[in-house]
This record gives C-alpha cells, structure tokens and sequence, in this order.
C-alpha cells in the first residue's frame, strides 16, 4: 500500500465539502455526504487487512525529513478506528436524508468537514496537529448543534461551545509545554519522555487532562449529557460516534507513547476516576426524562468502561477497550437514530408522552430492546464480547483492584439494566398511544393531537439504525475472527519499535 495516499482521507472529505458549498445541487450533496464516509470505510477495512502483514505505515508530508516533517501514521488501532467512525458516520448521514435534516443550510459541508477532522486526527503522528484536526472537527460541529437545535436549546449549546474552547486553550498550552521540555512534537520521538523526566510528564499530563475532559470523564463530564441532546437525534449520533471517541483515541495513543508500554505513577488516580465513571454514568440515566438524555449518561458510562482498558494497561486490557469503543459507537449510534425515529414519527423524545408503541412499531420495539442488551452486555450482542473482555483483563490484575474493577462492571450493568429496562417500559409497554405532536421533533413545538391509527414510522427512518443494531450482532457472531484484529491493535501501543521506525525510519 502507497503510504502516500493516508493525507487523502483527511484532504478529500474536506474537498468535498467545498464541492457541496460550491455546487448547490441537492444530488451532489448527498453523493459526497454518504459517499466519502463510504469511501472511508473501505480504505479502512483494507487499512486493516494490510496491517497484517505490515503492522505501521507512515507518510511524511512534503517529504521533509523524518521529524521535521509533518507525519500521517496508519496501525492496526488506527485502521480499526477508522473503519468504525466512517462507517457510523455513513449511517448517520443516511438518517439525516431521511429526515430531511441534509437540505439545512451547509449540513452536508459541516459533516464533511467533520469527517476530515476526524480522519486527520486519528492519522496525524503529530501532537500540534492532533490539536489542529481535533479543531477542525470541532468548528462544524459548533454549528451543527445551532442549526438543529431548537432557539430553547441554543442555551445549553454555548455550553458545548464555551467548554470545548477552554478544553483546546489547555490542549494547545499542554502541547505547548511539550515543546518546551523536549523540542518536538512528533510522537515517534516522545517515546518514553514521560518516564525519563518529570518535567516532560506534567507537560503530557497537560495534555491527558485537557483530552480527558472532551473525553467526557467524571467529574468533568457534566457538559455532555447537556448539550448532546441540544441537537437533533441524527447530530447526536454523529456526536456520540466521533467527538468523545476521537479523544479516548488520543488518550490511548498520547498515553501509551509517552509511557514506553510502562504503567505511570498516576495509574491509582485513573483507576479511581475510572470506576466512578464507570458507576455514575450507570445510575446517572434513571434521573434523565428523555430516552436520549438517558443514553447520554450511558455514554458517560461507556466512557469509563472504554478507559479502563488503558487503566490496566495490559495486551488483553488494551484489546479489550479497544474492541469495547468499536461496539459502543456503533450501538450508541443505532440506539440514537432508532429513538431519533420514534421522535420524528411522533414528535416526542419524553418518556411521559409516550406509551404502548410496542403495538404499534413492533420492529422498532424489537430493534431497540437489541440495542439495549447490547449496552448491557448480553448475547446476541457485541457488548457480550466487550465486558468480557473487560472483565477477564480485569481479573487478570489480581488482588484488591481485580475485585474493584469486576465489581464496578458488574455493578454498573446491573444498574443500566434497571434503568434501560424502565425506559424501554415506558415507551413501549402500557396502554396504546392515544395523542402525539406532529410538528417536527427538531422544533418542539405544535399542539396536541389525536393520534391517527395508521401512523407508524417509516421504513427510511427504521432502517439506519437497523442496519447498526445487524452490525453489532454481526459483531457477536464474528468475535472470533475480529478479536485477533483488535489483539494486534493492543500490542501495537506496547511495542512501539515499529511504529518508531516507520516514522522516523
């Protein structure tokens, strides 16, 4: 594979956004919007069957020399991220033209712009430009959440703004210090530095702080489950796919590199962050009162369980979250796009305006409750396979902590069980649906109607988060053939030499 060719997944999304700005043709909108995500999942599907054989391949771009110039890295972690994040995306987009959402003004160009940000963050061996595409995926998404949310939301979406300006300030001040301490920016030369000198961990620490907080880790996570569910369902989903997943990406790669595969000092301190994630974003979702400000909180939740792969810091444990981010954005994102059909259909996202649907959206019922066991982590699900994995890396720490770790796990599925188990009760068991608010749920706004005996959500609406939900139990049913892959991607962040050379040569 032509190495050369990696700047290209970061370039020509953000091409094509300039296209559909350019060229305002409904047509050429969605050709791109879906067509480049599918593009990208091609390139890493075949990312991932090259890394096989060679496990890093590196670009430097302008061929400079070897850390001076700008470099994209591609491994197995990487090709495995892209793979899920474009192909989320491209359902995601799917859902919006099912919504009429892509004829907003510039919509397809924001999400392009994303898709850019994303890839180029995920590829980039670079911290400084780690910072610039994590920008770049975040200034589209600043205008996302306006144009669909509501005027009443718009409040709560200056908090996503103000709290992820002041996050990048302290990213680009801890980069800064990076610089500062050992003279360069190019990951493949960090290797290690947080061990050799104190100065150069407190610099990274920097870093790991600011990437923890657009992480959405507790007790700095109350911004996400506020401003998420500001916009509208499709958005959501491509929020909870891309945003907090891009920086647990950083915060796996950042921390492995600048630790040499060696645990640090401050593992106790994410250990303990951790769990408390782990459990309060669990128990958090019986307070919320919409079925997407209850998956938020089990975002939050997902958050903790993703990260503490990286607490272990273990071939399994890394293996473990890693293929444990895979299943999480892909359920999260058929969750939202199925309760993002339920709102379209009937206005409403409230758990005390709706009731009985299972009568009606039998298939939605269905879809949904495998969803659900999915976040659980029961069969015939990829969330089986991802707290198992877990909980054997777990156990696989021995003494006091083995026995913490498994029991906030537990714990935590029981908890989402109970709450999960009175959301789905609400919306679809009870009495039949008697009323319903047909202006668009994008609006909140419109009178109380009688609810018409042949409405039932469409299939175009249905269907993306169908297609995620088949994903997942075709997750569960391939574990087999996928855990090796994601395996290599966990000692691909222990056994830095490859990645080290392909770089700097």
């Amino acid at each position: 594979m032509n190495a050369a060719l990696l700047p290209l997944l970061a370039a020509l999304p953000l091409l094509a956004a300039a296209i559909t700005v350019l060229v305002r043709t409904p047509l050429v909108d969605r050709i791109l919007m879906l067509g480049i995500p599918a593009a990208s999942t091609l390139a890493g599907i075949l990312l991932v069957l090259h890394h096989a054989a060679e496990p890093v391949v590196a670009h430097s771009v302008g061929a400079f020399v070897p850390g001076v110039a700008i470099p994209f890295v591609s491994d197995t972690f990487t090709a495995v991220m892209i793979t899920v994040t474009s192909f989320t995306t491209m359902i995601g987009a799917l859902f919006l033209t099912r919504t009429g959402e892509d004829r907003l003004r510039f919509l397809p160009a924001l999400v392009l712009m994303l898709v850019g940000g994303v890839n180029g963050a995920l590829l980039t061996g670079d911290l400084f430009n780690l910072f610039v595409f994590i920008e770049v995926m975040l200034l589209p998404s600043y205008a996302l959440l306006a144009i669909t949310g509501t005027w009443r939301r718009l409040g709560v979406g200056r908090l996503f703004v103000l709290i992820n300006l002041l996050t990048s300030t302290i990213l680009l001040i801890g980069v800064g210090l990076v610089y500062g301490v050992v003279g360069t920016v190019t990951m493949a030369e960090l290797v290690g530095v947080a061990q050799e000198d104190p100065r150069a961990a407190l610099a990274v620490g920097v870093v790991l702080f600011a990437l923890s907080i657009k992480a959405g880790v507790v007790p700095l996570h109350g911004w996400l489950p506020r401003s998420y569910p500001a916009t509208s369902s499709g958005i959501m989903a491509l929020f909870a796919g891309l945003h907090t997943k891009v920086a647990i990406y950083a915060l796996y790669r950042v921390y492995a590199i600048t630790q040499d595969g060696t645990p640090s000092a401050w593992i106790p301190l994410l250990a303990v962050v951790v769990v408390v994630t782990i459990l309060l974003g669990a128990v958090a979702s019986y307070g919320e009162f919409r079925i997407r400000g209850v998956l938020a909180y089990q975002m939050v939740s997902g958050v903790g369980h993703i990260l503490l792969g990286l607490a272990i810091f273990t071939e399994l444990a890394l293996a473990a979250g890693i293929f444990y981010m895979a299943h999480h954005i892909i359920t999260m994102g058929a969750l939202l796009l199925t309760a993002g059909a339920i709102e379209e259909t009937y206005g409403t996202g409230r758990l005390d305006r709706l009731q009985g649907l299972m009568r009606r959206e039998w298939w939605l019922a269905a879809m949904f409750a495998v969803g659900l066991l999915s976040l659980v982590g029961l069969p015939p699900t990829s969330g089986l396979w991802g707290k198992v994995g877990l909980v054997l890396a777990a156990v696989g720490v021995g003494g006091w902590e083995a026995w913490v770790y498994v029991g906030a796990i537990v714990a935590a599925s029981i908890a989402s069980m109970l709450a999960l188990q009175y959301l789905w009760g609400e919306v679809f068991w009870g009495a039949p649906q008697q009323v319903y608010w047909p202006a668009s749920a994008r609006t909140g706004e419109g009178p109380e109607l009688e609810l018409p005996e042949t409405l039932r959500a469409r299939a175009g609406l249905v269907a993306p988060g169908t297609i995620l939900l088949g994903t997942s139990v075709a997750i569960f049913v391939a574990a087999g053939w996928l855990m090796p892959v994601v395996t290599r991607a966990g000692a691909g962040l222990l056994d830095l030499a490859p990645y080290v050379e392909a770089v700097l040569g």
